[in-house]
């Protein structure tokens, strides 16, 4: 028998699930986030296993949901100290790197960049040629100022090869080992998001170092040894933890997608609303054909708009442990305030002196948790007016992810979900299961493996189907790379967008396959 280990760190719990060959779940458990995380990962880990009473030895894949870059971005903490090197001079010195971004982070990263010749037209022609000798003379000024280095060409999506060419030069420079990160791997068209994205990848590097060395020795330290070890994706697949060392950008945001797919999961769906309610904030999300549903636009990153792959996510201030106060007129307010991971300590069922939206679920009779009578002083008509500020609150955000007025079908997963209203409006069905609680570490656990490529081509240049083909084996690489089984792969998407300025039938292409872990 082989199980497998999936860990969600979440802003106030962290979840970990164990599940069998038949991907069915043996043990779960959810505990409070610690301040350093590790060591909430570490104590969730050991109590899921000795509840469990497995052999740690017969864990053979472990998976890991984490927020801690996305709090290196938000706190600016633990971020490397990044040079950036753009390919489009001259063309492009009237918008410099950095630009639009918050000063606090431009100078914790140290805002160091230079603007060398290269980059391509959206034909493929060059804009300058590129000169070897201007950057060997850049990179000698530079060695030793930077942990790492952000490489970022004009319309590199269509000619990435001088990208290529410049971290190969670092690394004959700096060492194999420097940390560089190309911009044609990461972002989408447009210069300036995907610029920013690739900055941020590069200024991760250290915190994805920290988290990826951190979980293995936890590991080890439980005795599970004979284990693969992959970190989640922000398109609800998995990645390999060598793979998430290179791009360590993709794993912000998984947490909503692991809840995304955990939630399919369990109610056996490929396409609803899914809303995850935990301790601090709602997350909604859209599931089609099984997966999230990306952005279409452009995604601010810790205040940096960004063009990376993100889901579709809306996130309101209301969890289990949201603040309900009213003013002297009686206007009552729910959140964004939160006890969070507190909760235990200052909800009123619990004993504590602040109230919440867990102690309306109690009073309501919708929950059991605590002590009931704590909250029996609250009127129930009080109690009805605060879940109806709830219901208003849910169903305007479900409005915002409906791309019709039709009712949908909604799952409810996460461990705030004792606060939603019974029924809401523009919603045709509610699935709930016993398992919703730690549906973010059982989307960890049952992911697949995934690549996703995108190129402009010509078809005028190249055959739409010699397009495609090309296409699809590159995500194939991609996926393969992130540990996926080759013989596992699939096609699960195709997008052709056909770019109306420019001639040629010129289409920008993007494919995404899918595999089983291997």
């Amino acid at each position: 028998m082989s199980y497998r280990l999936g860990i969600d760190v979440g802003g106030t719990n962290t979840d970990a699930v164990i599940l069998n060959d038949q991907l069915q779940v043996i043990e779960s458990t959810k505990s409070h986030t610690t301040k350093d995380i590790e060591t909430g990962i570490y104590n969730t880990m050991k109590t899921v296993l000795e509840r469990s009473k497995i052999d740690p030895s017969q864990i053979t894949h472990t998976m890991l949901g984490t927020t801690q870059c996305t709090n290196a971005i938000v706190e600016r903490k633990n971020l490397a100290k990044v040079g950036v090197i753009r390919l489009g001079y001259p063309a492009t010195v009237s918008i410099t790197p950095f630009t639009a971004w918050p000063k606090d982070i431009v100078q914790v990263l140290t805002g160091e960049y230079a603007i060398i010749h290269g980059g391509s037209e959206y034909d493929g022609s060059p804009i300058s040629e590129f000169d070897e000798d201007e950057l060997r003379t850049l990179l000698t000024k530079w060695r030793g100022q930077f942990e790492a280095i952000a490489v970022v060409g004009v319309f590199s999506s269509i000619k990435p090869e001088q990208e290529q060419r410049v971290a190969a030069i670092i690394r004959e420079l700096y060492g194999q080992d420097y940390p560089v990160s190309l911009s044609a791997t990461i972002g989408s068209i447009g210069l300036i998001e995907r610029e920013n994205a690739t900055i941020l990848n590069a200024a991760l590097h250290t915190v994805m170092q920290r988290t990826a060395d951190g979980f293995i020795k936890s590991l080890a330290h439980e005795g599970i040894i004979n284990t693969k070890t992959y970190l989640c994706q922000n398109d609800g697949t998995l990645m390999s933890i060598d793979y998430a060392r290179q791009y360590p950008i993709l794993t912000i945001g998984s947490g909503p997608t692991n809840s995304i797919r955990g939630a399919a999961y369990l109610a056996k769906v490929k396409e609803a609303i899914v809303l995850d309610i935990g301790g601090t904030t709602a997350d909604l999300g859209v599931l089609v054909n099984g997966f999230p549903r990306e952005s279409s636009i452009a995604v601010n990153v810790g205040g940096i708009r960004t063009n990376f792959r993100m889901p579709d996510i809306v996130s309101i201030g209301l969890g289990g442990g949201s603040i309900v106060t009213t003013d002297t007129v009686g206007n009552i307010t729910i959140g964004p305030e939160s006890v969070g991971y507190q909760i235990e300590d200052k909800a009123l069922v619990f004993g504590g002196d602040t109230l919440t939206t867990t102690d309306i679920a109690v009073r309501l009779g919708y929950s059991t948790v605590g002590d009931p009578e704590k909250v029996a002083h609250i009127s129930l008509a009080f109690a009805h007016q605060v879940e109806a500020k709830i219901q208003n609150m849910l169903e305007a955000a479900i409005d915002q992810m409906k791309t019709s007025s039709a009712d949908i079908d909604l799952v409810l997963v996460g461990g705030g979900a004792i606060i939603a209203p019974r029924q809401l409006k523009g919603v045709r069905n509610i699935t709930q299961d016993t398992q919703g609680p730690v549906a973010n570490a059982i989307g960890a656990s049952i992911a697949q493996v995934s690549g996703d490529f995108e190129k402009i081509y010509s078809y005028e240049q190249t055959v739409r189907e010699q397009a495609l083909q090309e296409a699809q084996k590159s995500a194939e690489q991609q996926a393969l790379a992130a540990g996926s089984d080759p013989a596992t792969l699939a096609l699960v998407d195709i997008n052709e967008t056909p770019l109306a300025y420019a001639p040629g039938k010129t289409t920008k292409v993007r494919i995404k396959v899918v595999g089983d872990l291997t």
